[in-house]
């Protein structure tokens, strides 16, 4: 062999001919007429609508149901005189293969699989062996070869499964290892950790020698720290309510549309131990507006999760659906699946949807038309996110409330004032070529989409958000949701730590009022959540006991504060989850927003959990379970 070794298999980088076929296949197709496997007219019509929209006559019969990517590589091999084999199940010699780049095979169109019982190398292909071909492959390879026909993206996911380890390891670490200080594999940095001793050694200090007024101290700064960061949102959510900043798109601009010019749309869809909602999946997903031949949706399912794989592959999905199998590795989280996706993904424009999410049919189309109007530095826009399930329980009341504040409210309120804006988790719509340029996602942040946004920032791009929801199914039950809140607290504690690194650098790239902006939001989120059992408690004596019991040790003044910020704090959240409802219409929610001082406390439950995971278990995926709920959509 003369190959040179090379395992790579860059994760921000991509297959952009993944959706093309080459032009010489057109007349090659006539063999599935002459084999049956579709009728003349069928081809004809297929013909044509692949000249007109500049497709390939393959992807339109895929699309059209009328035969798979195998049965067209049975009908080529037939034609071209060699046999198609199911290169997903092929037995590689991987030792072999792995001594050229996967990307590389991939472009050229074929890929040695090993030696056949003659000793002859066995070359699969998805395109015709020419006398040149062959010429230039066997010179490649030093010796003949036996060809066998395969499909494209056949070739991808067994290239996937070959290169498993290199993937695995890119995937994980390609951000850590091009710039260390954006990623969160390291939890505290070593200046980070001096300043925690020092500061965990002055507070000894002052507790062993002024124990009540450092404790007086400590407690009426956490409750300065929940008010600004209370007022903080108050305000910006005002501001969010004045100012209209969601892109309109009408249903005649949607109408105007001609599908044939739309662009190609990556669908990522992130899924672990979901067997039970596969098929709602599918379903939800099959409702999206846009030509499938231009569409293809990415199924990220983990090595070991055989029952979701089998489940999925029990449902017989439709050509442009296509099972990902990602490599073991650690962190096992959802951005290294994702990473993994935006590795295989061929579209111009990519979206992230959960695996119980349902979203509006015209989404897709919505978002295309808002990147046309955008311009280059919008590299995403989001959706809002509400929920079906509304009326289950009070904790899905209050899960709603909290929704429609942020995404109708905050958000509109932070792209009003040009301050950052954390992503949500799913319905991110992005241009893959920009987001390759940040890196993808940071796998051991399990907040990715948060600190993307503010990555996003500092490189001076914007996120946009449209008028298009997807429903997700709210938490029904608390054990579940202090799961899923733990995590994403612990992943903002994370994103503070990662961006506090560089403080003076973020303050350059993104301004002095949008990085304060950050730190009252994504640090004082955590900080907030951290504060609310201490600060009810505390506020409770000082009301109950204070006669009794705290007379001589509290001063007045410090009670007086510490009940002021209390009380206007609450309020405060309280009016902005009343705010919620209003522009979806959902009245009846008002009322129920006088129990969030009650929701916060779970959320402080969850912020204390989070906290102990970030130091004993900081890149652990606490992971959310679905289809829990009694309610369909």
């Amino acid at each position: 062999m003369t190959l040179a070794a090379d395992t790579s298999f860059s994760t921000t980088r991509g297959f952009h001919t993944a959706n093309t076929w080459t032009r010489e296949r057109d007349d090659e197709l006539a063999a599935l007429v002459s084999q049956g496997e579709v009728t003349q007219d069928q081809l004809d019509n297929a013909r044509r609508r692949a000249k007109r929209i500049g497709m390939d006559t393959a992807l339109i019969l895929m699309s059209d149901g009328l035969v798979t990517e195998l049965e067209i590589a049975q009908a080529l091999g037939r034609e071209w005189g060699i046999p198609a084999i199911d290169i997903t199940t092929a037995d590689f010699d991987e030792d072999l293969v792995r001594r050229r780049s996967g990307r590389e095979y991939i472009e050229r169109g074929w890929v040695p699989i090993r030696r056949g019982d003659d000793t002859r190398m066995i070359v699969a292909t998805f395109y015709e062996i020419t006398p040149e071909r062959r010429a230039a492959i066997e010179s490649e390879l030093g010796e003949a070869a036996t060809y066998v026909a395969c499909g494209r993206w056949a070739m991808r996911e067994a290239l996937l499964r070959v290169y498993r380890d290199a993937i695995a390891q890119e995937a994980a670490n390609s951000l850590a290892a091009s710039n260390p200080a954006l990623s969160a594999r390291t939890v505290f940095s070593k200046s980070q950790k001096v300043w925690f001793v020092v500061a965990l050694v002055v507070l000894a200090v002052a507790l062993s020698l002024w124990p009540f007024e450092t404790l007086i101290a400590f407690v009426t700064a956490v409750s300065f720290a929940y008010l600004l960061a209370t007022g903080f949102k108050y305000i910006v959510s005002l501001r969010g309510s004045r100012y209209d900043f969601v892109e309109q798109i009408s249903v005649d601009e949607i109408a105007s549309l001609i599908e044939d010019r739309l662009p190609v749309y990556t669908v990522l869809v992130p899924v672990f131990h979901e067997a039970n909602i596969v098929g709602q999946l599918l379903e939800n997903l099959g409702r999206l507006n846009y030509p499938r031949y231009k569409l293809e949706v990415l199924i990220l399912v983990e090595e070991e999760d055989d029952e979701t794989q089998a489940a999925i592959a029990a449902t017989n999905p439709p050509f442009h659906f296509h099972t990902i199998v990602i490599p073991r590795g650690q962190p096992q989280t959802k951005p290294r699946a994702c990473n993994v996706g935006l590795t295989l993904a061929t579209g111009e424009f990519l979206v992230i949807y959960d695996a119980e999410d349902r979203p509006d049919p015209d989404q897709l189309k919505k978002a295309v038309i808002a990147f046309r109007r955008g311009g280059d530095d919008l590299v995403c826009v989001q959706a809002s996110l509400s929920f079906f399930n509304v009326e289950e329980n009070a904790l899905t009341r209050m899960f709603t409330l909290e929704y429609g504040f942020w995404f109708y409210y905050m958000l509109s309120g932070l792209d009003a004032s040009r301050l950052p804006i954390p992503l949500g988790g799913t319905s991110n719509h992005f241009r893959v070529r920009q987001l390759r340029e940040l890196g993808g996602w940071d796998p051991y942040n399990v907040t990715e989409d948060a600190d993307l946004g503010i990555r996003a920032s500092a490189l001076g791009y914007r996120v946009g958000i449209i008028n298009s929801t997807t429903l997700e199914e709210a938490n029904t039950q608390i054990p579940n949701f202090i799961r899923q809140r733990s995590r994403w607290i612990k992943g903002y504690m994370q994103t503070s730590l990662v961006h506090a690194r560089q403080p003076r650098k973020l303050i350059r790239e993104i301004g002095v009022v949008p990085f304060f902006a950050f730190v009252l939001l994504v640090f004082g989120t955590p900080i907030t959540f951290l504060g609310v059992i201490p600060s009810y408690l505390i506020t409770t004596m000082s009301i109950w006991f204070h006669n009794a019991t705290l007379a001589g040790i509290v001063p007045t003044w410090t009670m007086w504060v510490m009940i002021f910020n209390f009380m206007i704090g609450n309020v405060i959240m309280v009016e902005t989850n009343m705010m919620g409802p209003f522009k979806r219409g959902r009245y009846g929610l008002v009322p129920w927003a006088i129990l969030n001082p009650l929701y916060w406390v779970l959320h402080s439950i969850a912020s204390y959990k989070a906290l102990w995971q970030l130091v004993t278990r900081p890149h652990y995926w606490e992971k959310t379970n679905h289809g829990l709920t009694t309610q369909s959509a």
